[in-house]
């Protein structure tokens, strides 16, 4: 039997850091990471690392460009993991991207892992 309720925690947490981001809330966006996360987006050219470069991440990409992102889709890639599709438009026109997020097991972000489709 197939495991249906798993994604949706999953779902819920990329839903509320899609929601935080919109609101240029780095609080809220934040709290749903865990203190060692990391940011893997080789479009920046950087990766991120624990909450201070989460937050240096959101600062200018998100609050930067005046990015406002759209929750396309969100696929199971099981083991605690799904790839968000987004869209995102900002000052730096629009792109859909995939984003690879893992959680860890009390449920916050441990790893995005970016790139655009």
């Amino acid at each position: 039997m197939n495991d249906t309720t798993q994604p949706r925690p999953l779902q819920a947490t990329v839903a509320a850091f899609v929601a935080a981001a919109n609101a240029f809330d780095i609080q809220a966006a934040l709290a749903l990471f865990a203190p060692a996360a990391v940011i893997d987006d080789p479009t920046t050219g950087h990766t991120f690392k624990a909450h201070a470069g989460v937050r240096d991440y959101l600062e200018r990409y998100f609050v930067g460009y005046h990015t406002v992102s759209r929750l396309l889709s969100v696929e199971d890639l099981g083991d605690a993991r799904v790839r968000a599709r987004i869209d995102f438009t900002g000052d730096f026109g629009h792109e859909i991207g995939l984003l690879d997020v893992a959680v860890d097991s009390q449920g916050r972000i441990s790893r995005i892992d970016a790139q655009l489709e």
